[in-house]
């Protein structure tokens, strides 16, 4: 075996593929470094989602010729000088390593002036070599421009996505940068475009605004909290706007941005019971620490930190949200100031003795039999509301079932029926895809249901009615779900596909970030049946969603943002993985927004949708859809 050391531009190379994976890595590097200089101006353009360059200038302090060229060398840092610094990092950069990764894999040329010099320098590398340096006339500050990322690595350059989908990425990063400075002025641009020209933001809550718009900081209440440990300060979004994405999620620490599944679920500690499940809130959460207390150098891209007092922080985040909220009238406080609060009397054991309860007077009738009659509850019962109960049509002829408009004919792939008359999309013959499907479902068709008149909707949520062997209960998000992954799959894979237009063109602020997205799966959406086209750097107009779907503005303005989140770069390579894939994220969102099953009718027709899946017990993921609750067991529950 023979031991060598490996020379530096393969050591450099080795290192860029833990910190460059991506042209917004080199931004990340690049912008931190600009910050550390003490830069308050600092201007990033790309060309090509920086695949041919990122050019990123600042008005920072510069460096001297011998600097600008020692910079590239690997663990040059101006941060570090002892094992004591180590632990009272404040700044972004300090092991000296980005600079070095990024020269190992691009042509980088690097322009640079201190305010002292008369005249400033400029360096060129490619390759981990030092290709010239020379005298020029440059402002003051840094200006570097990296060409051709990955050119002599080209299985790196290979696998990088699309221009989209990188510029994202981009953006994320800048974001990171902007959230943690509001006294910056800062410009990104792309390809000549302007994204984003912030100025100097007065306060942070200004900048989120800047950055994500008015309709993020009008959802969001102030978090505020000092103890010895940590102080911790900014914003979280309110219950009633908690999404089923996770966008707009930020933790900082001492100005740094951070990941940390711990902390977030202290977050969402603070929000138990009031966001629905699988929601979650936005927030922009700011610690402030003595560096010696955090580990920041745990990372080679620094997205990492560990807390000498983790628990301590995880419990004071929760408190302080949870009285944020509380004070807001959206859950209960947490005092900790009880200095002047009445004292709550302790009542000794015989309390009692000498104050006797009064009996509470509840009305009841004895001799009422809840299995009298129908079982239906009358007007006049006191359990008459227990349910949202929906009553039997007396003008429903149990011999006469419901039809389905076209458009649903169309959407799940069904014969159109015939409408002779309004009344007869309610009361005509059973379109016979379902007599179609008899054979395929065996004992389930056995037990089909009965006349409408027999279906109960328990709080929007269940349909029961009866079947042959029993009851059936039915899941009414999860029967959405399953039709419309089926409803997903024939529009992905067939290109068929059902519109309804809105009533009015509905504006949807979506963000920078997620109009990369948009513009890359523009085509997928349509071919869902989504009508939506782009409007400036940040909007979109929805002019028309699938059948099925709601088309109320409201529900439209909170599914677009999820649903383009929840398109991805890391589908599966199979195309019929990946369409199976994204046909269920879609079918989970787009259930939360389908149109509520109020009536009989209605559940009537859910049902037969369901019938006519290939699948009627189980959604895609695996969830139960359906169960019958057999007369043995029913016999059991009251034997």
């Amino acid at each position: 075996m023979d031991i060598r050391i490996l020379p530096g531009n393969i050591a450099n190379m080795i290192a860029a593929g833990e910190v460059v994976q991506r042209p917004a890595s080199v931004i990340k590097e690049l912008m931190e470094n600009a910050v550390d200089a003490g830069a308050d101006t600092v201007s990033v353009a790309v060309q090509d989602a920086g695949r041919t360059l990122i050019q990123v200038t600042d008005n920072g302090c510069g460096m001297s010729p011998d600097e600008a060229v020692l910079c590239f060398e690997r663990h040059a840092t101006s941060k570090i000088s002892s094992v004591e610094d180590l632990s009272a990092i404040r700044t972004f950069g300090f092991r000296g390593e980005a600079l070095a990764s990024i020269a190992a894999v691009s042509e980088v040329t690097l322009k640079t002036r201190r305010e002292e010099d008369e005249v400033g320098c400029e360096v060129v590398f490619a390759g981990s070599r030092n290709l010239s340096t020379r005298e020029i006339s440059t402002p003051r500050g840094a200006n570097f421009a990296v060409r051709n990322l990955f050119y002599n690595v080209p299985a790196r350059r290979k696998f990088l996505k699309s221009d989209n989908v990188e510029m994202k990425h981009i953006v994320s990063e800048f974001l990171r940068i902007a959230l943690t400075r509001p006294g910056l002025n800062l410009t990104l641009t792309s390809n000549g475009r302007e994204v984003y020209v912030l100025k100097k933001a007065a306060s942070l809550k200004f900048r989120i605004q800047d950055l994500l718009g008015s309709q993020v900081t009008d959802s969001v209440v102030d978090i505020s909290t000092e103890t010895s440990v940590v102080n911790i300060s900014g914003f979280v979004g309110r219950p009633d706007s908690a999404r089923k994405n996770q966008g707009n999620q930020y933790f900082f620490v001492n100005g740094r941005y951070f990941r940390s599944p711990y902390m977030h679920k202290a977050v969402m500690n603070a929000y138990s019971q009031l966001v629905p499940e699988g929601s979650s809130p936005s927030y922009f959460i700011y610690f402030e620490m003595d560096p010696h207390t955090v580990d920041v150098n745990i990372s080679p891209t620094k997205t990492e930190v560990k807390f000498e007092e983790d628990s301590v922080i995880f419990q004071t985040l929760y408190a302080c949200i949870k009285e944020a909220l509380g004070k807001n009238s959206f859950g209960d406080a947490i005092d900790f100031d009880r200095e002047g609060a009445p004292e709550i009397p302790v009542l000794s054991r015989k309390y009692q003795e000498t104050h006797p309860a009064a009996e509470l007077g509840i009305p009841f009738n004895p001799d009422y039999n809840p299995f009298h009659d129908d079982g239906y509850p009358s007007e006049a019962s006191p359990y008459s509301n227990a349910f949202d109960y929906v009553a039997p049509d007396p003008q429903y002829d149990p011999s006469r079932e419901p039809l389905y408009s076209p458009a649903q004919d169309s959407l799940y792939g069904r014969k159109p029926g015939r409408l002779d008359s309004p009344e007869d999309e309610f009361h005509a013959e059973r379109s016979s895809f379902a007599v179609d499907r008899r054979e395929d479902y065996g004992k389930l068709f056995e037990d089909r249901i009965l006349p409408s008149a027999s279906i109960l909707i328990l709080k929007g949520r269940y349909i029961f009615t009866p079947v042959k062997s029993g009851v059936m209960i039915v899941n009414i998000r999860r029967a959405q779900e399953r039709i419309l992954y089926e409803a997903y799959m024939k529009s992905l894979e067939k290109s068929e596909k059902a519109v309804q237009t809105t009533l009015f063109p509905v504006q949807v602020r979506i963000g920078v970030e997620n109009m990369y997205l948009f513009s890359e799966y523009r085509g997928l959406l349509e071919m869902l049946g989504f009508n939506i086209s782009p409007s400036g750097n940040d909007t979109v107009v929805v002019e028309g969603v699938p059948q099925g779907l709601s088309t109320d503005s409201a529900d439209v303005g909170k599914m677009i943002p999820d649903l383009i989140l929840a398109l991805s770069d890391d589908h599966v390579s199979a195309r019929e993985n990946m369409l199976s894939t994204l046909a269920e994220r879609f079918a989970k969102l787009c259930s939360m927004n389908s149109v509520p099953v109020r009536s009989q009718i209605e559940a009537q027709r859910l049902i037969e949708d369901l019938f006519a899946c290939g699948n009627t017990e189980f959604t895609n993921s695996g969830h139960r859809i359906m169960s019958v609750l057999t007369d043995e067991e029913l016999s059991k529950m009251f034997g």
